[in-house]
């Protein structure tokens, strides 16, 4: 979570249990656990949010790329409808 490797805690450890002295240290340590869960389930939490935003974010992206393929198509369609009516135009007039 906070890239501290084993010397680094032990570190923190020893000098912890200078200042507060032994009495103290066990209370101390399980608060500090109990802060220690409580931020990893925080930072959790956010991870989540900002993934479902992101999913939802791609959802929308794609939905609005379909509805504007769904326009070129319906474009499209129109258009060779327009140019089978001329077609079918030109071939009358011609027989």
């Amino acid at each position: 979570m906070f890239d501290i490797g084993f010397w680094e805690f032990a570190l923190i450890g020893v000098i912890a249990l200078i200042v507060v002295g032994p009495e103290r240290m066990p209370a101390i340590a399980r608060k500090a656990g109990h802060y220690v869960g409580k931020a990893k389930k925080f930072i959790a939490k956010i991870q989540e949010d900002i993934g479902d935003e992101f999913e939802a974010d791609k959802i929308k992206e794609h939905l609005s790329l379909k509805d504007k393929d769904a326009g070129i198509v319906e474009i499209f369609e129109e258009t060779k409808n327009t140019l089978n009516e001329i077609k079918q135009g030109t071939n009358n007039k011609k027989s």
